[in-house]
């Protein structure tokens, strides 16, 4: 009988490790083309996308989508599809912006399998990947973090990055100071890491090793001339095409990894808008992760160089974290059966 598993049941059974090491593999099943999986289907539900609504909270207008990803991936026998939303207006009553549900079926039949919560796993699986770039694109004695933003996924990238390298300082910026001294206060316990609030997303990344990127912004927050050479970047937070986190410049200077490169040139503004301007082209792609992850591309050149991951985030990454959790699920009794 199918499972309903629920986010604390989900989060019981997917440590951040084991997702570091179940992401490397499906993205290698993904870029060597063992995996059906087409571009995400998006609704746009702001006032921009669907004339006469406006969906308003506090006052506030926002964007607002909604996401059907499916992904079949024949290795693990795993099929499924995530249900996502994002609100932006969300954060203004209390509540996550995203949302989001997975289901799992029987590749053989079709039956339903699980249904279980996707919020955790959309956020850990996203820094999972972070981390797993950052394990085959930065240099190996990086100790310093910068994070850009204060939010779910600064949170779960200070967990993940820190199971890959051994961080000593981390600053933080977002441009809401309180939300950075509550970040502070809830995660320095959790870290030996020291963390620091930044007066400035300049002050924060300059020097460092790493950049994490998991902002808000739809214009870029960080430019070229603050990013000291041998620097990794995981940009994980503008996902449209109208959006981005850096400048053209640092996207041209920088060796790129995307997931997926059919999605990143569609979907990616920090991409796509480079390339409209002329200043890279679709080729600027040095690879995808996946094909990194299976030795099949050579990432970091030298020491001096600095690489970029640019994340859009993939079905094929939930449809595997919630097969692994589905697996751990029964074997161990967890979650709820429903006729």
């Amino acid at each position: 009988m199918p499972l309903i598993l629920s986010e604390a049941e989900v989060k019981q059974i997917l440590p951040m490790r084991d997702l570091i090491e179940t992401m490397q593999t499906a993205l290698a099943e993904f870029s060597a083309g063992r995996v059906n999986q087409p571009l995400r289907t998006i609704l746009d539900l702001s006032t921009a996308g669907v004339p006469g609504a406006r969906l308003v909270r506090v006052g506030v207008e926002a964007h607002a989508f909604f996401g059907v990803m499916p992904a079949f991936i024949p290795a693990y026998g795993a099929l499924g599809t995530k249900l996502v939303t994002l609100f932006g207006s969300n954060s203004a009553i209390g509540l996550p912006t995203h949302f989001a549900t997975i289901i799992m079926l029987d590749p053989s039949t079709g039956q339903l399998r699980a249904v279980m919560d996707g919020r955790y796993i959309t956020e850990a699986r996203t820094a999972a990947v972070s981390a797993l770039s950052s394990r085959l694109l930065a240099r190996p004695e990086a100790t310093s973090l910068a994070i850009i933003g204060s939010g779910v996924q600064a949170r779960s990238h200070l967990e993940a990055i820190t199971q890959v390298h051994h961080i000593g300082e981390v600053r933080v910026w977002s441009p809401n100071a309180e939300h950075v001294r509550r970040f502070i206060d809830d995660m320095q316990p959790t870290t030996s890491a020291t963390l620091l609030a930044a007066g400035s997303a300049q002050e924060a990344v300059r020097g460092v090793d790493l950049v994490v990127l998991a902002s808000a912004a739809r214009e870029p927050v960080v430019r070229s001339e603050w990013i000291a050479d041998g620097t990794h970047l995981c940009a994980v937070g503008a996902c449209r095409p109208d959006q981005r986190e850096m400048d053209s410049e640092l996207v041209r200077r920088a060796k790129l990894f995307v997931d997926s490169r059919t999605a990143a040139l569609v979907e990616a503004g920090d991409i796509v808008i480079p390339i409209k301007e002329g200043t890279i082209g679709p080729t600027h792609i040095a690879g995808e992760l996946g094909e990194l992850a299976a030795n099949r591309l050579r990432g970091r050149e030298s020491d001096a160089q600095v690489t970029l991951f640019k994340s859009l985030g993939m079905a094929v990454e939930d449809v595997a974290a919630a097969h692994l959790a589905f697996l751990r699920a029964t074997e161990r009794g967890l979650g709820r059966e429903i006729l």
